[in-house]
């Protein structure tokens, strides 16, 4: 199993990039596959999370080119696609296999959709169901609950839809759903989730009409779209790490260059500077229709904050590191309305609850979220205790342990952390870049 072992004691200096966004690669390999022609996709993320989405289409027959740099997709229509021949494997990824499924509900052909034990693990019913209503024919265990899920595709219809969550697994799969509908979809969240997708429809010139939280769209489109390059921004989910390191480990100073600062991603950053971290935006631009800048970061002491229900959309994958930067903030930070971070890769408030505690955090887990007693300035000179750490098998989870463990008083070892790779190549590698003294080993 591998592991991770983190030695504190040093800054964090220098400036980097990290890997492209996962969720608008996942978007835009879906977009170019069903574009007409050439397309390039740039400064991809190459997890495994979007490789295993690369692969998924190219066994629906899409020829797709890759190299470090770049993906070169061959785009065949929204009617190229081709049955493929055996089931198509999504890995670790709820978003890749939630999207296909809407996707793929509309095809003229049969199609089985599976991924790791994490992920048939994870509720399908909260996509299935809307696209069952839809007309979709689509079995799994548990009546669909649950993955594998086997999708023989049919004609579908346009519906009205509220749903229950703000998600943007269950909007965006919905919406690909809908260019195969006949007729209105129409598409309402309690709050608006990320909306890559909605930029990407933009950005290849696909209708739809948003009005605040309610997306509408007409299926079937009579156009049809050209590819296009599409240079997807630096990750502010991995961007997240080394911002909050850089906040909490003292006399810190990093760069992260081209992040996505999509509006309904910044949560995370919002809630930072309200806790007191000096995080300034450079040279902002926009890249295929989603904004980007170079953010530069250097600590200062955090304080405690009240997080509800209507932040958690817009920090929806940051919590487990923002849970590291409440532990070492002076005062109570509260977190409340952030249930679904019960259904993510791992029960994301029991396994950073878990973790932080075993490092001396004082954390009152709640059922939708939890209560941190933070250490104040001692938190980020070594108030923290060095342990023996658990992934839970769950990327974020990993990496927000190794943050971390860089203000503990001890080494810490993180066991199990090659689940890493479904979002962050090389991480540690990348950490140990803005480690000042990198003749050590982390």
């Amino acid at each position: 199993m591998a592991s991770l072992t983190i030695t504190p004691g040093r800054p964090l200096k220098g400036t980097i990039a990290v890997p492209g966004d996962k969720s608008v690669t996942h978007r835009a390999i879906i977009l170019t596959a069903l574009a007409e022609g050439l397309s390039q996709v740039t400064d991809y993320c190459r997890g495994e999370d979007c490789l295993n989405t690369m692969r998924a289409f190219q066994s629906l027959g899409v020829r797709i080119e890759e190299t470090p740099e770049r993906l070169t997709v061959h785009g065949k229509g929204m009617w190229g696609l081709t049955e493929p021949f055996g089931p198509i494997d999504c890995g670790n990824s709820g978003t890749g296999i939630r999207l296909m499924a809407g996707l793929l509900a509309g095809q003229d052909f049969f199609t089985v959709l599976t991924g790791d034990e994490s992920i048939r693990r994870r509720p399908m019913g909260r996509v299935v169901k809307p696209l069952r209503a839809m007309g979709a024919t689509i079995a799994g265990r548990k009546g669909g609950e649950l993955a594998p899920l086997a999708i023989t595709g049919t004609r579908l219809k346009g519906m009205s839809y509220e749903s229950p969550v703000a998600s943007a697994q269950i909007k965006s799969s919905l919406l690909f759903a809908s260019l195969y509908a006949d007729g209105l979809t129409t598409i309402s969240e309690p709050r608006l989730s990320r909306d890559h997708t909605e930029r990407m429809f933009a950005y290849f010139g696909i209708p739809f009409h948003r009005d605040g939280c309610t997306v509408r769209i007409e299926g079937r489109p009579s156009i049809r779209w050209s590819g296009k390059t599409v240079v997807v921004p630096g990750d502010l989910s991995a961007a997240a790490f080394f911002i909050v390191g850089a906040s909490i480990v003292p006399d810190s100073d990093v760069t992260v260059l081209s992040v996505g600062m999509n509006p309904t991603r910044t949560g995370l950053l919002d809630i930072l500077r309200q806790m007191g971290a000096h995080i300034e935006v450079l040279n902002p631009r926009e890249e295929a229709g989603e904004p980007v800048a170079d953010l530069r970061v250097r600590s200062m002491p955090l304080r405690g904050v009240q997080i509800g229900p209507e932040q958690i959309p817009q920090t929806i994958d940051e919590f487990p590191i923002l849970c590291v930067a409440a532990a070492v903030a002076d005062g109570e930070t509260v977190i409340t309305g952030a249930e679904e971070l019960r259904v993510k890769e791992s029960d994301r408030i029991a396994t950073m609850a878990a973790e932080l505690r075993a490092m001396g955090a004082r954390i009152e887990e709640r059922p939708d979220g939890m209560v941190i007693q933070g250490l104040g300035r001692k938190g980020a000179n070594g108030a923290l205790t060095g342990a023996t750490c658990a992934s839970h098998g769950d990327h974020r989870v990993a990496m927000s342990v190794a943050i971390g463990a860089l203000t503990a008083a001890q080494p810490t070892q993180i066991q199990g952390t090659a689940c890493i790779e479904t979002s962050f190549p090389n991480f540690d590698r990348k950490l140990l870049e803005l480690l000042t003294d990198s003749g050590k080993r982390l």
